[in-house]
């Protein structure tokens, strides 16, 4: 029988014990079973509506599975996400089932609302749990991939390095333009911003800008997943401020950050795009990007419920 223990805020040893199971279920999944913006909410702190759920089964010293929720701050969308220890997977576990029911029933306590619940690599399993739980299929994020360095197509764009401490105001104001519509990346503030340049990862010298008429034009941000093995590196985010779209500086960016990444040493580089922005997908394709598997956002809307 499983037994579930509600987190509001997380001390070092839960972080430690959720971390060996998301790094279980990454080597199992060849995949980071949290998205980022849940992983920071782990380890630095909630956001508002943040609540972690721990599966913990008689016989077994270590949690079994996990699922989290938090709120957007920008547009109140929570998020979901569950995980479940690969030994404890087979068809008549109950570990995932149980975990996204108490889940949304805090989201429900909460006041209700939309639900995201994010899933790499979906299987039919989880199409048939969501549906169970109310919800349907949503957004596809393809993760695309390709070698480097790139031939043929030199990278002719004029770059500089992100400044810390300097950048975060033009960059967060092109950003929300740029992804007004983005359910994650939209309404950014300087908060989230310094919370990424506090992550070991970060350095400001792959976060490549591109300026114009004295004004920041467009950004390619890359990411190096040191972690991994082999390494890979990301093109992280994206955009071109909408002052100064269709002129072809999304293409030139991306090169500018392929080109940084194979001079750092990096053989593979990857992104992600939505399955539904078919001209983004046109352009990584012509890039030589080919997709290396689906992540599936199942969404629903979660009625207020009181409490039992």
């Amino acid at each position: 029988m499983v037994h579930l223990e509600v987190k509001r805020r997380m001390g070092e040893e839960d972080v430690a014990a959720i971390s060996t199971l998301l790094h279980l279920a990454a080597v199992a999944d060849d995949h980071r079973p949290l998205g980022e913006h849940q992983w920071l909410d782990l380890v630095q702190g909630g956001r508002r509506g943040f609540a972690g759920f721990v599966a913990w089964e008689p016989g077994h010293s270590h949690p079994v599975g996990y699922a989290q929720v938090s709120r957007g701050e920008s547009n109140g969308t929570w998020a979901v996400e569950v995980v479940v220890d690969p030994h404890h997977r087979d068809a008549t576990s109950t570990v995932g089932s149980d975990l996204l029911r108490a889940a949304l029933d805090e989201v429900g306590r909460a006041g209700g609302g939309h639900v995201h619940l994010w899933v790499a690599k979906p299987t039919p399993h989880h199409d048939e749990m969501a549906a169970a739980n109310g919800l349907s299929k949503g957004r596809d994020l393809y993760q695309m991939r390709r070698p480097l360095p790139v031939a043929g197509e030199a990278a002719d764009l004029a770059t500089r390095p992100f400044r810390p401490g300097q950048d975060e105001e033009a960059w967060l104001e092109v950003n929300n333009r740029a992804f007004a519509w983005h359910p994650e990346q939209g309404g950014w503030d300087l908060t989230t911003i310094q919370r990424r340049e506090r992550e070991p990862w970060f350095d400001p010298d792959g976060f490549l800008l591109h300026e114009e008429e004295g004004r920041l034009a467009g950004f390619c941000w890359t990411k190096v997943h040191s972690d991994l093995s082999p390494p890979i590196g990301e093109i992280y985010v994206i955009a071109v401020d909408p002052d100064f779209q269709g002129r072809g500086l999304g293409r030139r960016l991306v090169l500018a950050g392929l080109d940084w990444l194979a001079r750092a040493g990096l053989d593979l580089a990857m992104l992600y795009v939505d399955a539904s922005n078919e001209p983004a997908v046109a352009l990584y394709r012509n890039l030589g990007f080919t997709v290396d598997h689906t992540d599936r956002a199942y969404v629903g809307d979660i009625p207020p419920r009181r409490p039992r």
